[in-house]
């Protein structure tokens, strides 16, 4: 997965971890992130429509979704000498305990500048039923003057 930013290509698909949320998990983001909405530990909370959303139980926090997609970026661009620098997402669906979401990018451009050299990404996260949970757009630079330790 590891690449240099001369070897970057428009259309070329960076493919993350897969992660499995538990109720477990969910109450460590709920701790972690002080967020103790009911939505994440009440599977009681929402018994029935709320406008067009009903859960039907407990949901990860769409914060949670945002880690999953900065793993995947940081995984890939540090090996390859890159920083992440912006990362916009929007939720689409719930995910729920038991759910297995990926987490994927496509590079879009490629730039490089007299002050830089910058990769704009597609990013999108997928369930086990391939459904879509979130999409988004990142910018990832690759400093001229990075060097590994």
């Amino acid at each position: 997965m590891t690449s240099t930013f001369e070897s970057l290509q428009r259309g070329q698909l960076i493919e993350g971890t897969p992660f499995s949320p538990t109720r477990e998990s969910i109450r460590e983001f709920c701790e972690a992130s002080l967020d103790f909405n009911p939505l994440h530990l009440d599977d009681q909370y929402m018994p029935g429509d709320f406008r067009k959303t009903n859960f039907g139980g407990i949901i990860m926090h769409g914060m949670n979704n945002f880690g999953v997609i900065t793993k995947m970026l940081t995984d890939w661009l540090y090996p390859a000498g890159g920083v992440q620098r912006r990362l916009e997402t929007r939720w689409k669906a719930p995910v729920k305990p038991g759910d297995v979401i990926t987490p994927r990018a496509t590079v879009t451009s490629v730039n490089e500048t007299s002050k830089g050299r910058w990769a704009v990404l597609d990013v999108q996260v997928f369930n086990q039923r391939g459904e879509e949970i979130a999409v988004g757009e990142a910018t990832a630079e690759f400093p001229k003057d990075w060097a590994p330790a």
